[in-house]
């Protein structure tokens, strides 16, 4: 999530008091993307501390009462959508509505919301939240179950819920102190805990849910990323990275909508289009070569197929939607 300073952090404590309302506005927005934030006439306190985890991002906010709207015109348009949020409810309750579903959240609940639908989240008292923003992809879940456990609470007192509440929050709380090879191994652990939390919100198997090729799958598909700018990313290389046979890491694949060479060439793309709206100066080809592809030609005939639209009209239409930055008053 780019649009907030790497290992940001926002208070409005030193501000004059006619400056806290707009400020806090923004900073909200510039951290979980666009949205049209209620407060009160006079904002008293509100801290943000965001760290960046590679393609993550710990966050932690503290702050009086309000109410966030994201609207489905401003979803697509700020580079967000292709983000999950997953908040714990540290302090006070929410109310948390998206999917045609309503979720009432107290100290210790977890919910989970996409930032590609619209949605609202209300704190109605002073509150601490500790959220984990995340790439879709990351949970390994079609879009359509994404879909069916946002605005579902996570109860406290549930088994996995009780694991995981206090985890997430520990792993939240010390974002940024971990060296990076812990720092990813604890996001990895974060990221198949709520897979196997969001099994069971969807009613799969025990079995399913406790097997190791889910949490495998996750790990390739991490090290996918991690090697998607390396032209020679391969089925075959992959394979070998994790010391298993082509034919299992095909069979792995078999529960996705996409065969391994495609999952590579879609998140090669994401990335692309991604650079394009956020780094308007760097050439079409200079990020198709960033992102693995060695033909910009080839990149953009994909492109269109997947998207509709060349790279260069997927630009030109981000240029017009997407506003510049807003300076706030400081």
């Amino acid at each position: 999530m780019d649009s907030v300073a790497l290992g940001s952090y926002d208070t409005i404590a030193s501000l004059p008091a006619s400056h806290r309302r707009a400020y806090w506005r923004d900073a909200l927005s510039r951290t979980f993307g666009a949205v049209h934030i209620s407060v009160p006439e006079e904002v008293r306190h509100g801290t943000i501390r965001a760290t960046p985890l590679d393609r993550l991002r710990a966050v932690t906010v503290t702050g009086d009462c309000q109410d966030a709207l994201r609207t489905r015109r401003q979803t697509g348009q700020d580079g967000q959508d292709e983000y999950v949020v997953v908040k714990l409810i540290d302090q006070g309750v929410a109310r948390l509505e998206q999917d045609g579903r309503e979720a009432v959240l107290r100290p210790g609940d977890i919910a989970v919301y996409d930032l590609s639908r619209p949605l609202r989240l209300h704190l109605p008292q002073s509150f601490r939240t500790k959220s984990l923003a995340l790439p879709r992809h990351t949970l390994g879940l079609s879009d359509s179950d994404i879909a069916q456990i946002t605005a579902r609470p996570l109860a406290a007192d549930s088994p996995l819920a009780g694991l995981i509440s206090p985890f997430l929050s520990g792993f939240v709380d010390g974002a940024g102190t971990y060296p990076s090879r812990v720092g990813e191994l604890m996001a990895r652990n974060v990221v198949d805990l709520l897979g196997v939390l969001t099994d069971e919100v969807l009613g799969n198997t025990a079995t399913e849910s406790a097997g190791g090729n889910r949490a495998l799958l996750l790990r390739i598909k991490a090290s996918i990323d991690e090697r998607l700018a390396d032209p020679d990313l391969s089925p075959q290389s992959i394979a070998a990275d994790h010391h298993i046979s082509l034919r299992y890491l095909h069979k792995l694949f078999e529960s996705e909508d996409a065969t391994v060479g495609r999952w590579i060439q879609r998140r090669r793309l994401e990335e692309c289009r991604r650079a394009l709206t956020v780094h308007r100066h760097a050439t079409i080809a200079a990020i198709a070569s960033r992102w693995g592809f060695t033909s910009a030609a080839h990149f953009s005939r994909v492109f269109r197929a997947a998207y509709g639209i060349s790279p260069r009209e997927w630009r030109g239409a981000q240029e017009l939607t997407i506003p510049p930055a807003r300076l706030v008053d400081a």
